[in-house]
């Protein structure tokens, strides 16, 4: 069993008997993997705050030939989004980032480019203390579509086309100042869930959670 050492985010952890954790990551150099983390959920554990909900951490594990779930030994934490987590609206958009990225991508797939998009929504969110938090879901969910190959032709109103051939041209932080707020480019926003849900066919969780913000 080789051993090996990515730049991973978390995306989400599930408990598996009393002390363990199946743990659903995003690695830069191998794409979505799964992996057991033993004794995870013990007060002393090699993992520390590191298998939170998108921390970005060097995560170390070994990988089997014949298995599906990797081995989690242990992890580096890199950054927290613990002070992010305490916004209520920031939080649900971290849900929202987290469930998407699970679901779209398939497994054992390298994709550097959705590892950079989670970062830099990441990096926005903390850089503006927690606001902005519309720009950088309406950023996300286009560009998750884009890099995914499932973006269709936007048959949505002109002024949120020209929403999104800013944001397909442009870096997160040098957007056009607006006022973003839920109802800003609405139509783009559920035709790019609508497209996911879709693609996934499945309801996405956190969507009703998003709207109600």
């Amino acid at each position: 069993m080789p051993a090996c050492v990515s730049e991973s985010l978390v995306l989400r952890t599930y408990p598996l008997k009393e002390a363990d954790l199946i743990v659903s990551f995003l690695a830069r150099d191998q794409g979505r993997l799964r992996g057991v983390a033993r004794r995870a959920r013990r007060p002393k554990n090699p993992f520390g705050s590191g298998l939170e909900r998108l921390s970005h951490v060097k995560m170390y594990y070994f990988q089997p030939e014949t298995r599906e779930l990797v081995n989690l030994d242990s992890c580096e934490l890199i950054c927290s989004q613990f002070t992010l987590a305490s916004d209520y609206a920031v939080g649900v958009a971290l849900d929202f980032f987290a469930e998407v990225s699970e679901q779209v991508l398939p497994p054992a797939e390298p994709n550097e480019r959705f590892f950079r998009l989670l970062l830099a929504v990441l990096d926005y969110l903390r850089a503006r203390r927690g606001e902005g938090v519309w720009q950088a879901v309406m950023y996300f969910a286009l560009w998750s579509v884009k890099l995914s190959g499932i973006l269709p032709e936007l048959r949505v109103a002109s002024d949120s086309r020209a929403i999104a051939a800013e944001m397909l041209r442009t870096p997160l932080e040098q957007l056009i100042p607006r006022q973003w707020t839920r109802e800003t480019a609405a139509d783009l926003r559920r035709f790019l869930v609508r497209g996911i849900e879709e693609h996934i066919e499945r309801k996405l969780i956190t969507v009703p959670l998003l709207e109600g913000l």
